[in-house]
């Protein structure tokens, strides 16, 4: 056992003793009307508490890890605020966490190498940027992998990264932009329901779910998803290293990985264990990876269950009516 082991268990050790001490005198002792249970209770989620907070002490003055690793699972939004089938959970990927979590790796002196675990369909296009961005600028090797999907948003992730690694069987590509707009006009119209315009400029209402689209306006909004694309297109060329030409040959299909990696997208294939020694090499030495979480306390936890009872509620009403405010719909 090293000398930083045996640092970081006395560290834990104390602190939950110490925990365990002031739990007890603060709501056992002290207030003699509390019942002994409830006491107990508290005292024991304080003791937790402590020992938690004692070990990521631990964490920061013995670091057991070189590499940090950040996950970009499911649709990514900028704030998770698509709730899961169950109250509180979240469908996909809370872009500004994943940004503070790679922002907390590149100020941790212990993390020398960045790992990041893919495995989304994309999501939403500023969102997606700010991911990529993150991780272009975290001091040192960054290593992308895709395990089951890497698309479209989580491409234009990975092309912020020095390397993109995938399996044989992932799904890789789908280099593109998509626009939609729900068209209930028609139905509108069946069940009387007419569309006044109140608007000032020509193109404030385009994509309004209650009104057919004119020629110009079509033009317009696909004029926004070209202007993504040549954007997209440009990132992971430049991220690459690639011809925008053979980025755009690939018109947003989606590649296996072994397909991915002959057309150039993806760099290597390989599983987990054949990224880390890939990664020792990188930063010469023996790799160990953190796992960096978002850091979330118990009143954020219970605001977001909370927000998100909310929204599917609210969601199952006005889903109905519109898609958006606008009725149009960006995304990657």
């Amino acid at each position: 056992m090293s000398e930083d082991d045996v640092g970081r268990g006395a560290i834990v050790i104390v602190g939950g003793i110490v925990a365990a001490v002031l739990g007890f005198l603060i709501f056992v002792v002290l207030p003699g009307s509390l019942a002994d249970l409830l006491g107990l209770l508290v005292t024991v989620g304080v003791v937790i508490l402590g020992t938690r907070a004692a070990g990521d002490l631990a964490d920061s003055v013995f670091p057991d890890y070189n590499a940090a690793e950040v996950a970009v699972e499911g649709p990514i939004t900028r704030d998770g605020a698509t709730p899961g089938p169950i109250p509180g959970g979240s469908v996909g990927t809370t872009a500004d966490d994943v940004v503070e979590q790679i922002e907390r790796a590149d100020e941790d002196d212990a993390a020398e190498a960045l790992l990041v675990k893919l495995d989304t369909p994309g999501g939403e296009v500023v969102p997606s940027d700010d991911i990529r961005r993150a991780a272009a600028d975290f001091d040192g090797p960054t290593v992308a992998y895709a395990t089951d999907v890497c698309a479209s948003g989580g491409y234009w992730i990975a092309s912020g990264c020095d390397e993109l690694w995938a399996r044989q069987a992932s799904i890789v590509g789908s280099i593109g932009v998509i626009g939609s707009r729900v068209n209930v006009s028609e139905l509108a119209d069946e069940l009387g329901v007419s569309y006044e315009r109140f608007a000032a400029g020509e193109y404030k209402d385009a994509g309004m779910p209650l009104k057919e689209l004119s020629a110009d306006e079509r033009e317009y909004l696909q004029g926004i998803i070209d202007g993504f694309y040549e954007d997209f297109v440009e990132r992971v060329a430049e991220g690459r290293g690639m011809d925008p030409e053979a980025i755009r040959d690939t018109e947003a299909r989606i590649y296996l990985g072994d397909d991915a990696h002959e057309l150039g997208l993806v760099d290597e294939l390989g599983d987990r264990d054949d990224i880390e020694e890939h990664v020792a090499d990188l930063i010469d030495t023996e790799v160990s990876v953190r796992e960096f979480e978002p850091e979330r306390g118990l009143a954020d936890r219970l605001r977001g269950g909370a927000a998100a009872v909310a929204y599917a509620f609210g969601a199952g009403v006005a889903g109905t009516v519109a898609d958006d405010e606008r009725g149009f719909r960006l995304r990657f």
